[in-house]
């Protein structure tokens, strides 16, 4: 496709966001893919434009054409067609109509239902895990955030922006050596401190994002109180514990989630999260964790437990409803609910109140080749 082809498929007022690239917008071309057609008619794309002043150039448009002209799978965006003139480059991808899982955690009032939180993850993984195991040769996607986590119309998840990716390591090398680049909050300890990047510098970040999606917090967030900034560092003692763990799963859920769910997910997340790279799950691993917990109807808000936990954090009785006392068969004692088999069902209001900032997470720093 030619520069003035592309440029025909762009409309100025379908501008759907902008990154480190450049500027995305929607457009419309015809079902073999070569024509721009009028708005509303044909294909729906997304065109991705380079901008000369961004954070990005020809190298990581050259690694997005590289990699997604090869790869395909369910679970990585589709690149249609690219433009090279001059000095211009333009990229066309199969249009995502739900966006990116950033603006559904963090940008919307209606908070994402608990089952399509897990198959978001689980469709991710699976694009992880094919990088990592199926593909021709390895892949380390290098850049794994919410904001690269883009849906289809069903909620399926498929990868975007490989401008950051690598190949994996080749024979008996166990790492690849590379300056350090990504986005603070995702990468890997080990990654920024040494430059040596691996597979499992993925599964880090992934870990991250299952977290996000826990607790719906950022992964860096300096508007929270001091101590809990980093998302990793203040959820990582929660992890193993119930009781704690119930306290930083995402209010906004309103006990609407599997309590098995919700326990595999944080004991997983913990697993991604380890220092030690080594002792991190295979992406293929993750994938199959991850399977059974979409499907878990186990709803907290139905348990006794989660309900009294709920209760003793707001000081609200549960066996009061706007003054009146209700027969739950909960027994109170020095002001706190003793464990009971019996309590109210129905969601509480959240004794949180969260506010969530509007700009994505800075990207690193580049430093210097190691």
């Amino acid at each position: 496709m030619s520069l003035s082809q592309q440029q025909g498929i762009l409309d100025p007022e379908s501008l759907l966001g902008e990154g480190g690239f450049g500027c995305v917008f929607k457009g419309w071309i015809n079902e073999s893919g070569t024509t721009p057609v009028r708005a509303g008619t044909g294909l729906t794309v997304a065109v991705k434009t380079l901008n000369h002043d961004g954070l990005q150039g020809h190298k990581e448009w050259l690694a997005e054409v590289n990699f997604l002209g090869d790869l395909l799978h369910p679970n990585l965006v589709k690149l249609i067609g690219y433009c090279i003139e001059d000095d211009q480059r333009m990229l066309v991808y199969e249009f995502m109509p739900r966006g990116s899982l950033e603006n559904h955690l963090f940008r919307r009032s209606l908070p994402l239902p608990w089952s399509i939180r897990m198959k978001i993850a689980l469709g991710a993984a699976k694009g992880l895990a094919f990088l990592h195991e199926e593909a021709e040769r390895p892949v380390i996607y290098r850049d794994f955030k919410t904001s690269n986590i883009l849906l289809d119309a069903d909620y399926n998840a498929k990868l975007s922006d490989f401008g950051l990716a690598k190949d994996g390591p080749e024979g008996d090398k166990t790492h690849v050596s590379t300056r350090v680049m990504g986005t603070y909050g995702y990468a890997a300890p080990e990654y920024v401190m040494t430059g040596h990047l691996t597979s499992k510098s993925d599964v880090y970040s992934f870990g991250v994002v299952l977290l996000e999606m826990l607790t719906g917090r950022r992964s860096m967030d300096k508007t929270r109180p001091n101590g809990e900034h980093n998302l990793v560092e203040w959820a990582r003692p929660c992890l193993g514990e119930r009781k704690k763990f119930y306290r930083i799963i995402d209010p906004r859920l309103e006990g609407r989630f599997s309590i098995r769910g919700s326990q595999k997910a944080a004991q997983l997340a913990a697993r991604c999260l380890t220092r030690d790279p080594k002792a991190r799950p295979l992406m293929s691993e993750v994938v199959e964790a991850l399977k059974p917990l979409p499907n878990l109807i186990d709803m907290a808000c139905s348990s006794s437990y989660f309900q009294a936990m709920q209760a003793e954090r707001t000081g609200i009785n549960p066996n009061t409803r706007n003054g009146v006392k209700m027969q739950t068969g909960v027994v109170w004692k020095n002001g706190q609910p003793n464990q009971s088999p019996s309590m109210p069902n129905g969601p509480h209001a959240s004794p949180y109140n969260y506010n969530y900032p509007h700009r994505s997470p800075k990207p690193m720093i580049k430093q210097p080749e190691r």
